[in-house]
């Protein structure tokens, strides 16, 4: 689900780079914000950042005499993706076993489909590994499936979510192979 969020997040400013004046300038500020942000993949209870889409406020910072640094409380407004339970989603398989497939989607990496999500499917383990269906429609690497999230995990060591996903349901299942110009029906 796309959400629109408030954060706050703290800067780190090192003195040296505060201009003559004792003025820090917002554009340092900002800057540094975002290299902040693109070192998560994910925040726990917001998701996935995809950009900020609003600086509401800086505040004033506090000296810290022991580090020699300028902490700023930086509140700002950003779009987020978090994966919900029941929500349609569409992936591309990138990997196949035989406990089930492992699909990306977006920014998320880790979203698993697991053989007791996919009824009717059947491993085929000649060649490259693929499911099958009763229908012949393929599961297999470079497939766009489309899935609905049955449940999520937030996972701190990595700063990620992983998705259990299910194609149990109408609708679902393999829609298209992914191509290098996008997807082919």
């Amino acid at each position: 689900m796309l959400l629109e969020v408030e954060c706050l997040h703290e800067v780190v400013i090192p003195t040296k780079d505060i201009d003559t004046n004792g003025m820090v300038p917002a554009r340092l500020v900002v800057t540094k914000l975002l290299k902040k942000l693109t070192a998560y993949k994910a925040l726990d209870g917001v998701g996935y950042i995809l950009g900020v889409t609003k600086l509401k406020t800086i505040c004033k910072g506090k000296r810290h005499e022991s580090t020699k640094c300028f902490s700023f409380l930086v509140a700002f407004i950003c779009r987020t993706l978090l994966p919900m339970k029941g929500e349609v989603m569409f992936g591309i398989v990138h990997r196949v076993t035989r406990s089930g497939v492992f699909l990306k989607s977006g920014p998320m990496e880790l979203v698993y489909l697991s053989t007791q999500k996919m009824p009717n499917y059947h491993l085929v383990d000649e060649g490259n590994p693929l499911f099958l269906s009763n229908d012949l429609s393929r599961i297999e690497e470079g497939v766009v499936i489309r899935f609905v999230v049955v449940a999520t995990r937030w996972r701190q060591m990595n700063c990620d979510i992983s998705v259990l996903a299910s194609i149990e349901g109408d609708s679902l299942g393999p829609v298209a192979t992914a191509g290098l110009d996008g997807f082919e029906l």
